[in-house]
């Protein structure tokens, strides 16, 4: 499981003496801490699945690269490389991204699936492609590939 190995990779980066590697995992598990709290308290459930720490770590990938574009055109390049020092640490708890072979085959799947006729149906498509792949497609680019399928 995801949560183990982030905090396996955590106890690691102490013993290490990894500063920054460790500053990213301790933010990359308190995010899932605080998730784990709201569904407790809303749901009264056992804390977040597999497939909501994915999607936790697709977003903390997506927010520092906005942030390291933002630091580049403002001339801090030193702090874009943190961001990205930062996005290589959290990707490596992620599953591998597909291929865009893989990428196609599972959009032609959803397509299937979901009998899909039109456009209309492209929220039931993305639906069942962020419910199987979450953290290993680009969703913003897998619209457009549903769209283009759909037509």
């Amino acid at each position: 499981m995801i949560r183990e190995r982030l905090m396996e990779a955590q106890k690691e980066a102490m013993r290490g003496r990894e500063a920054k590697r460790l500053s990213t995992l301790r933010l990359v598990n308190a995010a899932i801490k605080d998730r784990d709290i709201a569904t407790r308290s809303n749901e009264g459930g056992e804390g977040v699945s597999e497939a909501d720490i994915m999607a936790i770590l697709a977003k903390m990938i997506k927010q520092r690269q906005d942030s390291s574009k933002m630091f580049e055109e403002a001339g801090r390049i030193e702090l874009a490389e943190a961001e990205r020092a930062e996005i290589k640490v959290i990707k490596e708890f992620l599953p591998r991204p597909l291929s865009e072979s893989d990428v196609e085959a599972a959009i032609a799947a959803a397509i299937k699936e979901v009998d899909a006729r039109s456009i209309r149906d492209m929220g039931k498509i993305m639906g069942v492609l962020k419910g199987k792949y979450t953290g290993q497609m680009d969703f913003a680019k897998v619209g457009a590939a549903v769209k283009a399928a759909l037509a």
